[in-house]
Formats: structure tokens, C-alpha cells, sequence
């Protein structure tokens, strides 16, 4: 006589929250080397914002959202598709726990002198003193909901989005992820005069 499997649904919803735990306990992790690291817990300003309108201000990088939060979205979209090139026959949480770790590893670097100063150097971004604990844990969290959302909407529809975000915030505050990244890894000084011009 063999013994009774457990529920098809039991096993599969216990490992889901194994990998959301494992999602937190990254995202907590971030959030105390960051503060170890001295970051500032939210805006020395003492205030929180939902949003952070204005780029060239001392609250970017500093509140919940910014304009770069559309890039951290699309973090979680190209972090999908990457996890399911690599790994296409794990569960979609343990896929996330993968992203949350890239994710959470590039906010620390981010946030480390090398990469301020490299932004400060490089970029338009000459008064850049890094994100708020606040804000880099926020990043973590809409790369999240960006990967998540990648999930369930249709590919088309998840390209149309970034599509969307890039071109959007390209001509709102010229700048967004591909040009960060072009920016970071490779100056070009007509972009920065261009950027420059806002």
C-alpha cells in the first residue's frame, strides 16, 4: 500500500512563500547594508513624498517614486525575460528571488562611492549624492511589481510599455535607462550637452 501524496496545492503555495520570504530577507538585506554603509534612512529634508517631481532637485533618489522609477519597471520586465531564458522550468517565485538579487545588487553598487562619483563624473548628474535607503529599497520593490506585471501581460504589451516609459521620460527629463546605461558604461558629450540643456 502506498502512502497518500500530500495536496497538489499544498507544496507548490509552501515554496511560493519560501521564495517571497527569500524575496524579503534580499530586500532587508539591501535595506541594513545600506544603512551600514551610512546611506540616509529617507530625505534629510524629514519628509516623505509619494513623488518626487523635479529631477534636478535634492529630493531625486530620495522619495518613494521619481522619474527613474519607470526604469526600475522595466528592470522587472527585462529581468523577466531573463530568468525565463535561463531558467524556464523554475516557478515563477523563484524566478523573482533571482531578480530581487540582481536587483538588490546593483542598488548597493549604485549607492557605493565608485558609482556616485562615475555618475557625478560622467553624467549630468553633478549634485548626485546617491538614493535614500528609502528610496533604493523602493526601487527593489517596483522592479518587483515590473517583473511581476511581465507575467501576466502579454509580450507585445510589456515591450509597448517600456517603449512607452522610455520615450516618455526621454523627452520629459531627458534621461532614462538606456541612456543611463550609455551614459555610465560609455560618455558621449553631445548627450550630456543635450541633457544638460533641460
Amino acid at each position: 500500500m502506498t502512502a497518500v501524496p500530500p495536496p497538489v496545492e499544498a507544496l507548490p503555495r509552501s515554496r511560493t512563500l519560501l521564495w517571497i520570504g527569500a524575496c524579503l530577507a534580499v530586500l532587508a538585506f539591501q535595506v541594513a547594508v545600506e544603512l551600514f554603509m551610512g546611506r540616509t534612512p529617507i530625505c534629510t529634508c524629514g519628509v516623505v513624498k509619494l513623488f518626487e517631481p523635479v529631477v534636478n532637485s535634492p529630493g531625486n533618489s530620495q522619495h518613494l517614486a521619481d522619474w527613474y522609477t519607470p526604469s526600475h519597471i522595466i528592470h522587472g520586465f527585462l529581468f523577466y525575460a531573463l530568468t525565463a531564458w535561463l531558467f524556464p522550468r523554475k516557478p515563477l517565485a523563484a524566478r523573482l528571488f533571482v531578480a530581487t538579487l540582481i536587483e538588490a545588487g546593483w542598488e548597493l553598487l549604485e549607492n557605493s562611492p565608485i558609482i556616485i562619483e562615475r555618475y557625478r563624473s560622467a553624467t549630468v548628474s553633478l549634485n548626485y549624492v546617491g538614493d535614500s535607503v528609502l528610496n533604493s529599497a523602493m526601487d527593489t520593490v517596483f522592479m518587483a511589481l515590473g517583473f511581476l506585471a511581465a507575467a501576466r501581460l502579454p509580450v507585445a504589451v510589456t515591450i509597448a510599455i517600456a517603449v512607452l516609459f522610455e520615450l516618455f521620460t526621454g523627452w520629459l527629463i531627458r534621461d532614462n535607462l538606456t541612456l543611463n546605461v550609455l551614459m555610465l558604461v560609455w560618455p558621449m558629450d553631445a548627450v550630456k550637452a543635450w541633457q544638460g540643456a533641460l
